[in-house]
């Protein structure tokens, strides 16, 4: 069946498995990436060497919000101009999404190692964990750019209706980076070293197997010289519809910032490898629900552009029951074995229990996540920057961040822990609110199309 027709004739639970289960499983696969790292990491080097990891985290996922910022909005507006039948103007997209991907990729690695020993510090390291940090940046700073580019242009792979292509990007990435963490740490005995040289390679393999896809031939949306001249207007389209995820990963950066240094604060060391331990374990929970969520947006984006709202509606309901499902899954299965889950990244007792009493509060209403995900990639689906913006920032920049503040100062360290459930409940509802507001919208917008002849002309009442 033609791309287009399947987008707008298959049935949406089909559909919505088409595209998401690769997705799935290549967020999956790819949250590899940091698990792995810990895990070989923690075992491999030690406590210090995991909270090395845990504090370069933030920093990398800053990296990963400037690819999003360009890889998610100019994924939103190819979708739309594919629902559009505007090819031409697909492929002027990605052209110029190419060139900024290489702008700020080159722009961030020479930032970063300029400032790399005062970023880690301000990101919470101390003098016995930085320089297991610095080892481990200079390292991946070699690699950001290849980083930028694989990650970032494996999004447009999905949003021409290739998704099974787009999971093949992660899982080779992924498998080559456990692979080489393997080897370098545990045969080599390169100890931190050895994870960042097995992730920048495994980058390397991912960039060059999606610029082959593009170069050789293969995908329906072409990279052509002619289009990688950055031109003002697409280049503000591009980065107005990818503010909302951009400001997401930046505010997620932030957070994790100020989280780092409240926990070094109220439980130093072993408190940031706990937090470590328990980042890594929410980033496996939540990936499938955001493959859900990168699944479902360009059947949204395509379908809104069509003008197809009944299909919009439904596959975004479908959308928040499958996410909502599959992390209450994922929440059991944590409540059930927490000691064996903590136990997989360090065998140390003092800190398996640590990670195990802190999970348990954290994860206390994990389950809510999946709505507020949905919600905010809804909006981004549609072109509607401004919506998702706030709605991205309301968990971390409205409640999170603040909780993170005032709890501590009455809790201590249990109040670092109680941050996280309390900002999921007051994100659900908020977001919850916004969500409907907009369907009661779509609604209408719905009806009134319903109701014109085919000339235009308003039917009148009887």
């Amino acid at each position: 069946m033609n791309r287009s027709v399947q987008m707008e004739t298959e049935k949406i639970p089909k559909l919505l498995l088409k595209f998401s289960l690769p997705a799935i499983v290549g967020l999956l696969v790819s949250a590899l990436y940091n698990i792995v790292d810990s895990i070989f990491v923690g075992r491999g080097v030690g406590d210090l060497g995991l909270a090395a990891v845990t504090v370069c985290f933030p920093i990398i996922t800053t990296f990963l919000a400037f690819t999003m910022l360009i890889g998610m909005g100019a994924t939103a507006l190819i979708s739309i101009r594919l629902g559009e039948k505007n090819e031409s103007e697909a492929e002027n997209i990605i052209g110029n999404a190419l060139t900024l991907f290489l702008v700020i990729g080159i722009s961030l690695t020479v930032v970063g190692f300029i400032f790399l020993e005062p970023i880690l510090i301000v990101f919470g390291a101390s003098a016995d964990i930085l320089p297991y940090a610095t080892d481990y940046m200079r390292i991946i700073l070699l690699g950001n750019v290849l980083f930028t580019i694989g990650t970032g242009m494996n999004n447009f792979i999905r949003a021409e209706g290739n998704p099974k292509m787009a999971m093949n990007t992660m899982l080779i990435g992924t498998v080559t980076n456990i692979v080489l963490d393997y080897i370098f740490i545990f045969i080599f005995d390169w100890g931190i070293k050895g994870a960042a040289f097995a992730t920048i390679i495994a980058y390397s393999v991912t960039s060059t197997w999606v610029l082959h896809y593009f170069f050789s031939g293969k995908s329906m949306l072409k990279v052509r010289l002619e289009n990688l001249k950055l031109k003002k207007l697409l280049v503000k389209g591009i980065v107005l519809v990818g503010v909302p995820t951009f400001a997401l990963q930046v505010t997620g950066s932030i957070q994790q910032l100020i989280l780092n240094r409240q926990l070094a604060s109220f439980g130093g060391d072993i408190a940031l490898a706990s937090v470590g331990i328990i980042m890594s374990v929410t980033t496996f929970l939540i990936m499938p629900a955001m493959g859900i969520s990168q699944g479902a947006q360009p059947i949204v984006g395509y379908n809104y552009g069509a003008k197809k709202f009944d299909r919009v509606k439904d596959t975004l309901k479908l959308t928040i029951f499958a996410a909502t499902s599959i992390i209450t899954l994922g929440f059991i299965i944590s409540k059930i074995f927490p000691a064996q889950i903590a136990g997989l990244f360090n065998s140390n007792p003092v800190l398996i229990e640590q990670t195990v009493y802190a999970m348990n509060i954290f994860f206390k209403f994990i389950p809510l996540v999946g709505m507020q995900m949905i919600s905010a990639s809804y909006f981004q689906a549609v072109g509607k920057p401004n919506q998702a913006t706030m709605l991205g920032l309301s968990r971390q920049v409205f409640i999170f961040i603040p909780v993170l503040f005032v709890l501590p100062h009455f809790w201590g360290l249990d109040g670092v822990w109680w941050s996280s459930p309390a900002s999921d409940i007051g994100a659900f509802v908020l977001k919850g609110i916004w969500l409907w507001v907009e369907m009661r919208q779509l609604n209408k917008t719905n009806n009134l199309a319903a109701q014109k002849q085919p000339d235009g002309k308003l039917l009148k009442n009887s």
